[in-house]
């Protein structure tokens, strides 16, 4: 067997990191371009992280410069599978102490769109993009996440085709909607053996009886699995049937619940919110039965909110979860551990740390930099950038091991909860928020 010529080292501790992907890689060039580009990523730069950006040539005029030709061939003409990549890179995160994944966190589905000029990428369409919160032409990705109180990171992701962009539309075995999409990330995480509490996500999939349905306990379609426990969001004016007098949406439901003020709170629980700056916030929670949502039935429905006199709509959320009350008939027969109110406003909170990472792999990496137009160059982009902040992580827990406290230990307290700042806050993605 001939022996693997050595690779140009990437500077500093990125060349520890990039050296566990060599044997993934079968030339030494793509080894190279490997640390290249991952390099060009995390270096600060002044412009979109374009192919001319990585490298360092000029916009435009330089796009036919070696470098630039060269990881443009990495990309979109090499060899390499982003897929096998992303296991090495999952499998690196979960074996470590600092980064495994354990019980108390949750899986997070979540979708992210970007704009995108012309027709001829792959993806590419009028559709709705959540960053820019209207109907535009971009691609849009759906992706997976773990996320506890003190680390969170990428797990998988797959790209939403509109239905005009295949030969048979919805009709073409190709479609898929982005809640099945979602479905088979659970799927996958589930597969790498992932530990956590529940799956979050927010309305666009909390309203998706295929998504819900899937993941309710009765209605899992997989043999090997028999239930995944959720709590996803729905929208305060989801309407259903009712008897004239009854509420007919969560928020009326919520707004009968009975209160008094903080010393006479009637219904509501309080909960004890603890953000990462330090800040403490006192919310309210509560049972809702409205619909087929109810404690002693198969899904809860748990409003949490700042002002129960109020219900703003900014600071209030309607969660709906299968996991079992406290005391309740169903906590007697169900697989999963009984929730009381404070831990499913817990695991929700944790959601907020998907915005973060957007904010993240978009402002500091690039992720929607990509200039290439086949779906295997775009998925290679994407995954790389997720490398790219893996290799954050990495680098962080490495040099503040001593004061970063490890996933994994007992979780907070019933009535208290630590959730990420607000997701108005960039952070730093060279030092990543942990």
């Amino acid at each position: 067997m001939t022996e693997r010529l050595a690779c140009p080292p990437a500077p500093g501790p990125l060349e520890s990191y990039a050296a566990q992907f060599d044997e993934l890689f079968a030339t030494i060039a793509q080894r190279r371009d490997f640390r290249d580009y991952l390099q060009g990523l995390l270096l600060p730069r002044e412009r979109n992280k374009t192919l001319t950006a990585l490298v360092g040539a000029e916009p435009i005029v330089g796009a036919d410069a070696a470098p630039v030709q060269k990881l443009q061939f990495f990309l979109s003409e090499s060899t390499w599978e982003p897929e096998v990549i992303n296991d090495r890179r999952l499998e690196l995160l979960l074996t470590k102490p600092s980064t495994k994944s354990h019980e108390g966190g949750v899986l997070v589905i979540d979708e992210t769109g970007d704009r995108k000029d012309g027709n001829k990428t792959a993806h590419v369409a009028r559709q709705y993009l959540g960053s820019l919160g209207k109907v535009d032409n971009g691609i849009v990705a759906v992706s997976s996440l773990f996320a506890d109180e003190q680390v969170y990171f990428p797990l998988h992701f797959a790209p939403y085709t509109p239905a005009e962009r295949l030969p048979l539309g919805k009709k073409d075995p190709a479609f898929r909607t982005k809640p099945r999409i979602a479905i088979n990330l659970v799927e996958r995480a589930i597969g790498i053996g992932l530990a956590f509490r529940a799956v979050v996500a927010d309305c666009v999939y909390g309203e998706s009886q295929d998504f819900e349905g899937e993941l309710w306990q009765d209605g899992w379609k997989s043999a090997s699995i028999q239930g995944v426990p959720y709590v996803v969001s729905i929208k305060p004016s989801q309407g259903c049937w009712a008897r004239d007098g009854e509420p007919h949406t969560p928020e009326e439901a919520a707004g009968r619940l009975r209160w008094a003020g903080p010393d006479d709170s009637g219904d509501w629980t309080s909960v004890v919110r603890q953000f990462r700056d330090g800040h403490t916030e006192t919310w309210w929670a509560a049972e809702l039965v409205f619909g087929s949502y109810g404690p002693e039935r198969s899904v809860r429905l748990v409003v949490a909110t700042t002002d129960p006199s109020k219900l703003p709509k900014l600071s209030t959320r309607y969660l709906a979860t299968n996991l079992p009350g406290p005391g309740s008939a169903r906590a007697k027969e169900s697989e999963f551990a009984p929730t009381d109110l404070a831990e499913v406003v817990r695991l929700y909170g944790l959601r907020n740390w998907v915005e973060q990472a957007y904010k993240q792999v978009k402002l500091e990496l690039g992720w929607a930099d990509f200039q290439v137009r086949s779906d295997r160059a775009i998925r290679r982009h994407w995954e790389l950038v997720l490398c790219a902040f893996s290799f954050c992580w990495a680098t962080w827990f490495e040099r503040d091991q001593a004061s970063a406290a490890p996933p994994g230990e007992p979780a907070p307290t019933a009535a208290t909860e630590t959730v990420p700042e607000a997701p108005s806050d960039q952070g730093n993605l060279h030092r990543p928020r942990g």
